[in-house]
Order: structure tokens, then C-alpha cells, then sequence
């Protein structure tokens, strides 16, 4: 419990309705989009209207050492909101104008509690696009997206948000406001902090206003759907549209079990007998789209495609892209606790990757369904499990070990767009060891020396 002390000021700064503190309101800020995951009730939800507001709750935390974490619509799935010491949540969802949209230097302005899709659908009028597209586009936000520095299924050939992040304002640990970047394509002054508080999940300032780069958007598009009778077929085919030079804006794959989970769900026409499809989509300029197309259709029967589909019009193309974004909520109605992860590898060690999930599954008697991002490896296995069930969830864990041990081993990394948050930390020095976490410790130690901002995510205090 906080002390009235503390709640008295928090009313001064943001005024009474701001400021909740029923029980009933905190439970729903207790947990995020993570499964299997306690959940931790915050002492009090705090919803600033402006980065002055965002400052004064800082300083305010400071004084009375009391943790702070930073929270958009709560989407993440590696914990990264969860309040694991109670303390304070600070909503961003008030802070959600586009403050401007600057046509003649290709960027935004948008405060943190942006939805993603609200910005592209404004920027689309003027002909523009922001890229990163994750799952949750339409209801996870700008600040959420930049501190998880979340992909999506543009990421191949777009990138993901780390790309397109141009300047920040920051609430710092001490509630002092600093800018860095800017609307400029040049800007090597100083150290590249924009890049540092890009995916660092709110641990170490709070962003208040972010400019992003926008692109013209494509003039045409096409997307294929490519039937396969063998999983290792599917990602040698992925391997092999790449080594042909050609980098599709989109290349998704599916398996067996998400196939005929998600056509139960949207019927979409997915082919329930594939192993595997893949999702395709080219984009550009309307003559190299019709040239690379049918270069794609042509890789893909060469690798022993079943059948290969080119949507004729756009009603085709958006069944096909809403079967792929169906993926999750389809799987998650299979059984009560859906454990998705975020394994990504290099793009040719994907067909290894499969192979090895397939491995884990039988292993530990698990029905593991995988999707994901495969054309720049990033690639979810999903664990369609049941958290009250303490056998099967000691099983999910050792699954997910081995998930991590492999793509690691692959040369991959332990998060492509999730983040570490609390679900991935234990694993952090299997990847950087001993010293690499030691020396992300101080940085985070170096900007916020009490551990007061989003604690308890990506690394601990000693």
C-alpha cells in the first residue's frame, strides 16, 4: 500500500480521476499478454496527459523509492509490463497524438500511446508508410512497439522498428526531460542513445515522444500461397527465394497444426492436408512486382511445391493475410494456456530449426504448433498446453529450454521482436555470458542507479 502521502501528490500532479487505486481497476493491470505468467497488482494506476505530467510522477517516485513501470495496451508476451514489486503503473494510453505527420522530410511525430495502425492509417492518405507491422498492430502502440522494438511481418525486407526510429524524448530516472535524434537522415553526435532506448523495454527512461521515418508506399503487390507436402521442403524453399536475390516484403510459413487450426477459424481455404504452407507477398513498382512474382512461382515449384496460388485480387490477398494474423487467437482457443515463443536464426539454419521443434515436441509430449516470420528466421513455436496442469508445464519448460539452447546453437538469438522482459532473462548469459550481462547491468545502473524503472526486466540487481 501506498502511503496517502504518496497518492495526495500523484492527485496534485494528474488530478483525482488519473489516479486509480480500486482494487478492481488494479487487478486488470496485474498481468500483460504473456502466459503462464503470476500476476502482480501495481499500488496505484496513474495516467499522465503530458510529458511534464510523465516528469513530476518521476520525481515524485524518486522521493519515496518507489518503482515505476511504464505500460502502453500491454500486448508483449515476455512480461514487460508486469508490475513484479507493485509501485506504480504509468499508463501512456492518454498520450496518443500524432503531432505531426512532415511530408517534405519523410517522418512522424507521435506521442507513446499511438495506436500503430491510427498512424499508418493517416500516413497512407499522403501516399506514405510506416513499416513495422507486428501482430497486435491494431491495438499495440507506438511506445510499446519501440521499447520491445517489435517486428512484424514486413520485417524481411522493411525491417523491424529499431529501423525507422529517429528521435526521442525521454523522461529520464531522476525526472529530468532530454532530447536526441531528430528529423535528420545524418546524426552521428554523441553515442547513438536513440539506438540504446530502442528495445530497452522502459528500463531506462520513459519516452514521451518519438519521430519515426515514414517510406512512400508501394505502388503494387502480390501474394502467393505455396502448398507443401514436407515442412524441410518449405524451408528450403525459403532458403532458395532468397539465393535467387529476391527479398519479398512478407514471407510467412505455417505448419500442419496451425494450418487446420486457423482454416477452422477464418476459412480462408488452406489446404487441410499441407505440411506446411508458405505466404508470400511481393511489393514495388507494378513491373518488377509482375516480374518477381512470377520468379517466385517458379523457385517454388522447383522446390517440389504442391501448388503454388497467386491472389487475383485483393479480396484473395487480405483472406490469405488475415489467415496468417488469425494464427494466434485461432491456436489459443485449442486449449487454456497458449505459450508462444521467439526463437529466431538465420534465415538457412530455418529448416534445422523446424526440424528440432518437431524433435522437442515428440520429446517431451507436447503439441507444439509453429508459425512466424520465416524469411528472416524469426519463428514462433507455440505451445498449446494448460498452465493448471503442473506435469505438463514442468514439460513446457524443458521444451522451452531446449527451443532457446537450439536456436542459439543455430547462431540465432533468444528474441527476434518479443523482448526479454521477465520470460527470457534467465537465458541472457547463454547468449552474451557472464561478462555481456555484467555489462548490460551497468549500463542500466549507470541511468537508473535505484532500479526504480520497469524493475525486474531484462537483468536484476546483484
Amino acid at each position: 500500500m501506498l502511503a496517502r502521502e504518496v497518492l495526495q501528490e500523484l492527485i496534485q500532479v494528474l488530478g483525482a480521476e488519473n489516479v486509480l487505486t480500486e482494487q478492481e481497476d488494479l487487478l486488470t493491470y496485474a498481468y500483460d499478454a504473456t502466459a503462464a505468467m503470476k500476476h502482480h497488482k501495481p499500488d496505484v494506476v496513474v495516467s499522465p496527459l503530458s510529458t511534464e505530467q510523465v516528469a513530476e510522477v518521476v520525481k515524485i517516485a524518486v522521493r519515496h523509492n518507489i518503482p515505476i513501470y511504464p505500460r502502453g495496451s500491454g500486448t508483449n508476451l515476455s512480461g514487460g509490463t508486469i508490475p513484479t514489486k507493485g509501485g506504480i503503473v504509468l499508463s501512456m494510453l492518454n498520450l496518443n497524438k500524432i503531432l505531426e505527420i512532415d511530408q517534405d522530410n519523410l517522418t512522424a511525430t507521435v506521442q507513446p500511446g499511438v495506436i500503430i495502425q491510427a498512424l499508418n492509417d493517416e500516413v497512407l492518405k499522403l501516399g506514405l508508410l510506416y513499416p513495422p507491422d507486428p501482430g497486435t498492430v491494431t491495438t499495440a502502440t507506438m511506445g510499446g512497439s519501440l521499447s520491445e522494438c517489435s517486428g512484424g511481418l514486413r520485417g524481411l525486407k522493411y525491417g523491424v522498428t529499431k529501423h525507422y526510429i529517429m528521435g526521442l524524448q525521454i523522461v529520464l530516472a531522476n525526472g529530468e526531460v532530454i532530447r536526441w535524434g531528430g528529423k535528420t537522415v545524418k546524426n552521428v553526435t554523441g553515442y547513438d542513445l536513440v539506438a540504446l532506448f530502442t528495445g530497452a523495454e522502459g528500463t531506462l527512461g520513459i519516452v514521451t515522444e518519438i519521430i519515426v521515418k515514414l517510406i512512400p508506399s508501394p505502388e503494387a503487390r502480390k501474394s502467393i500461397l505455396a502448398v507443401f507436402d514436407d515442412v524441410d521442403k518449405a524451408g528450403k524453399a525459403i532458403a532458395s527465394i532468397i539465393r535467387n536475390k529476391i527479398i519479398p516484403a512478407t514471407l510467412e510459413i505455417m505448419d500442419n497444426v496451425t494450418i487446420q487450426t486457423v482454416e477452422h477459424f477464418v476459412h480462408a481455404g488452406l489446404p487441410l492436408d499441407a505440411e506446411a504452407v508458405l505466404l508470400i507477398e511481393v511489393d514495388g513498382y507494378k513491373e518488377v512486382v509482375e516480374r518477381e512474382a512470377v520468379l517466385v512461382e517458379q523457385i517454388l515449384k522447383d522446390e517440389q511445391a504442391v501448388e503454388v496460388k497467386i491472389a487475383k485480387d485483393d479480396k484473395e490477398r487480405d483472406l490469405l493475410w488475415l489467415a496468417r494474423r488469425s494464427a494466434l487467437p485461432a491456436l489459443a482457443q485449442k486449449r487454456p494456456t497458449t505459450v508462444l515463443e521467439d526463437a529466431t536464426v538465420p534465415r538457412s539454419k530455418i529448416p534445422d530449426m523446424l526440424k528440432a521443434i518437431r524433435r522437442i515436441a515428440d520429446k517431451h509430449n507436447l503439441n507444439i504448433a509453429t508459425f512466424g516470420h520465416a524469411g528472416d528466421g524469426n519463428l514462433h513455436p507455440t505451445i498449446l498446453t494448460d498452465e493448471r496442469d503442473q506435469d505438463e508445464m514442468k514439460r513446457v519448460h524443458l521444451a522451452v529450454d531446449e527451443i532457446f539452447q537450439t536456436a542459439i546453437s543455430l547462431g540465432g538469438t533468444l528474441s527476434g521482436e518479443h523482448g526479454i522482459g521477465i520470460a527470457k532473462m534467465k537465458y541472457l548469459d547463454w547468449e552474451f555470458g557472464e561478462a555481456g550481462v555484467a555489462a548490460l547491468r551497468r549500463i542500466k545502473e549507470a541511468l537508473d542507479p535505484n532500479y526504480l524503472l520497469n524493475p525486474g526486466k531484462i537483468v536484476r540487481r546483484d
